[in-house]
């Protein structure tokens, strides 16, 4: 799995669990109330990292969020893709 540059494929705006600060992290999006970014987890996930590993290095994200957040950014890349 090569690593990929999410950032410029995904509409990360467009997920409920996502929102962007001006002046916080850039101005880039992020994971609501965190500073942790979206595509950060995505590319973990692309490059063989589980939700479990992901969860143990972002303990204040739930699985689920990490799991929705990996569906919806998979999702989006096999839309734009398509």
């Amino acid at each position: 799995m090569a690593n990929i540059d999410t950032d410029l494929e995904i509409d990360w705006m467009a997920c409920e669990l996502i929102e962007q600060v001006p002046g916080k992290v850039s101005g880039r999006p992020i994971v609501r109330g965190t500073r942790i970014l979206p595509d950060a987890i995505l590319n973990s996930y692309e490059l063989g990292d589980t939700v479990e590993e992901i969860h143990e290095g972002l303990p204040t994200l739930s699985i689920d969020q990490i799991k929705r957040l990996i569906a919806f950014g998979l999702d989006q890349l096999e839309q734009r893709r398509a």
